[in-house]
């Protein structure tokens, strides 16, 4: 029987015995070494097959982003990082998840408190999913893209857009969004005429580091949504973990809701309650789009907006050479409710066009 050979890398002993324990409890993981920083790690990950390394974020000798960047140079593997709840934790992890990590589990609040099957299936379930990413190819793909892909940020004038928002762009994506989101939010212009939304599988706390990071390098403002406010045109509003991102009209506006509720297609946010509620909202066009993830998140979703119908209703998904995962993309497309399919580096292209800019 063929085994996921994980390679865990943590300077903490109890840690590395967490993970190994909660990994070693699936018949189809096996904890082949263990490393206690980074310059470890490297050294036993040439001598060893490997085929998901779990790396923890802040360390002694060689941290977790030198350490990526090394793995990535010398033996591209799948990478899942170990971050802990802090605004560096979170900051750090979405640097590395830029860097090429396919995903992240937090410590060690959650996944280390007894009794928490459906985080310990979720931690198997991310180890088991990074197993069978083709790293090396997609990092040959995006290397492509960014070589194609005009460098330098046009200088923003943070000025609010005025009149209502007319037009609503609706991005949903998963594992691997941080690094397509990097490809899309900066590219759209800064006159897009539009608010644009956004739901990324994300804890509480990385979202925010993940809005500030865009935010940094968009020529439109982005920022964690926030319950209550009105969405304005040439925004970018990213749900904050654990609260799916609804809307409800206002008059002539548009307000922002955030619910607590249960879970939707089994996650909060949601890319599906996201569009469901959307599909309820006055507004002239809306143009949905999922990306990278795994699972079927946002197919559904989809599916309810096009059933709103008018040809102002647009539906893009991203295509399977540049998903990390092609999970969600492949979902919406099996259920014919996607009219174009396109690679990440056009999608924001593609928006612009739609848009007029």
């Amino acid at each position: 029987m063929s085994f996921i050979r994980v390679l865990v890398v943590d300077d903490s002993a109890f840690i590395r015995k967490v993970v190994t324990d909660i990994l070693q409890s699936d018949n189809e993981i096996k904890v082949v070494e263990k490393a206690r920083n980074g310059k470890e790690a490297i050294e036993k990950l040439l001598r060893n097959e490997i085929d998901v390394v779990t790396l923890d974020v802040e360390m002694p000798v060689m941290n977790g982003i030198e350490t990526l960047s090394e793995i990535m140079k010398i033996k591209p593997t799948p990478v899942v990082m170990l971050s802990s709840l802090t605004k560096q934790g979170a900051d750090l992890t979405i640097t590395a998840l830029e860097m090429g990590a396919v995903d992240f589990i937090t410590k060690p609040e959650n996944i280390f408190k007894e009794g928490q099957e459906e985080l310990r299936s979720s931690v198997i379930q991310k180890i088991k999913t990074a197993a069978v990413i083709d790293v090396k190819t997609k990092k040959s793909v995006f290397e492509k893209i960014r070589a194609s892909t005009t460098k330098g940020l046009a200088p923003r004038q943070l000025i609010s857009r005025a009149g209502r928002v007319e037009n609503i762009v609706a991005i949903g994506t998963s594992t691997g969004g941080p690094k397509a989101l990097q490809h899309v939010i900066p590219n759209l212009d800064e006159d897009i005429n539009s608010a644009v939304v956004v739901v990324q599988h994300m804890p509480p706390g990385f979202t925010k580091s993940l809005a500030d990071r865009l935010d940094g390098v968009s020529k439109i403002r982005v920022k964690e949504a926030e319950n209550g406010e009105v969405l304005k045109n040439g925004v970018a509003y990213i749900a904050p973990g654990d609260r799916h991102l609804n809307f409800v009209n206002e008059g002539s506006d548009i307000r922002v809701v955030l619910d607590n509720g249960a879970n939707v297609s089994g996650h909060k946010p949601s890319v599906d309650s996201m569009f469901y509620s959307l599909s309820e909202v006055r507004c002239k066009s809306i143009i949905s789009v999922i990306m990278t993830g795994m699972g079927q998140d946002g197919a559904k979703g989809m599916q309810k907006l096009k059933l709103k119908g008018g040809s102002n209703i647009i539906s893009i998904a991203e295509d399977q050479d540049t998903c990390v995962v092609f999970g969600m993309p492949k979902a919406a497309i099996n259920l014919g409710v996607v009219d174009k399919v396109l690679p990440v580096n056009k999608i924001a292209v593609e928006i612009n066009k739609l848009l007029g800019v």
